[in-house]
């Protein structure tokens, strides 16, 4: 029982990589079922045994990316200065898979239509981002990291409002705006303005 159920998660994972790919590389509505199943040597039907949707699968894999995102990041940076670092860390990894950045910008901006497939994933997601970049600066003034009384919940919308900013405007023309380097100047810039006096 035990060897099936690792079985069929090792499965289940190797899905997702292949969709994960094969939506950056055409997007939700240019990806195409068959090529992810074939990409696992999978029919058709036993991708859908696992998934029972195209929108379905979508919504595993931004799971799926940002499971990746805090496996890679998460560890280690509990809060503080460390977890803001951590997001410009996010960030300079985005600058190296821009098919990546592009779906997450397509489907963030299809979801905000209620009944899109990735609508609750991205309000869900959200809430959570908003949620954990607070704490991370709350754990920071707890520490004397931050001067106190500082407004945690509005310092983590102005961060995710710089982030996903700065990921159109270097969709749109990576050439003139330096992504991870401008996050990351903003986040010493604010570590800096944070801490007491």
């Amino acid at each position: 029982m035990k060897r099936g159920y690792a079985t069929g998660e090792a499965r289940k994972e190797r899905i997702l990589a292949a969709a994960l790919l094969e939506f950056a590389d055409n997007g939700y509505r240019g990806a195409s079922l068959a090529r992810i199943a074939e990409r696992v040597e999978l029919s058709q039907a036993g991708l859908l045994h696992h998934f029972k949707s195209k929108e379905r699968l979508l919504v595993a894999v931004l799971d799926y990316r940002d499971e990746l995102d805090q496996r890679r990041f998460g560890p280690g940076r509990e809060g503080g200065a460390d977890a803001l670092r951590a997001l410009a860390d996010v960030v300079d990894h985005n600058a190296r898979v821009p098919g990546l950045v592009q779906l997450f910008s397509v489907i963030s901006g299809e979801a905000v239509t209620p009944g899109h497939p990735g609508h609750e994933w991205a309000r869900r997601r959200y809430r959570r981002l908003r949620a954990d970049v607070a704490a991370s600066l709350r754990l920071g003034v707890e520490r004397g990291e931050f001067r106190p009384g500082l407004d945690a919940e509005a310092h983590a919308d102005r961060l995710i409002a710089m982030m996903d900013g700065l990921q159109t405007q270097w969709l749109i023309d990576p050439d003139q705006v330096d992504m991870a380097a401008i996050f990351r100047g903003y986040v010493e810039e604010l570590i800096a303005a944070l801490r007491p006096d």
